[in-house]
């Protein structure tokens, strides 16, 4: 991967990764769970991160099953699905692919 040469170029190739990871996760794990706790439980996931996250930066070692990009990625992912679900874009449509 080369090197952004501005912030926009940046800020675009993480919002793909992001783009993959929930397509991804969205394959494997359906809308159900969001579509149960609504934006609650988006807030609690984002919770989960966010304590995740604090430990794995506290922690003098690194950890086995997630990196701190991983949780990062995450809370943005789950950030632009409580936006789809305020706007009920979530609820209503599915993945072209």
């Amino acid at each position: 991967m080369k090197n952004p040469e501005n912030l926009e170029e940046a800020f675009s190739i993480i919002a793909k990764e992001m783009e993959a990871i929930f397509v991804q996760k969205h394959k494997d794990y359906g809308k159900g769970n969001i579509l149960d706790t609504g934006e609650l439980g988006i807030a609690f996931r984002q919770s989960d991160k966010l304590n995740r996250l604090k430990n794995i930066l506290q922690s003098t070692s690194n950890p086995a099953n997630e990196s701190v990009d991983d949780s990062w990625m995450d809370m943005g992912v789950y950030a632009v699905i409580a936006i789809m679900f305020r706007r009920g874009w979530f609820q209503k449509l599915k993945l072209k692919k």
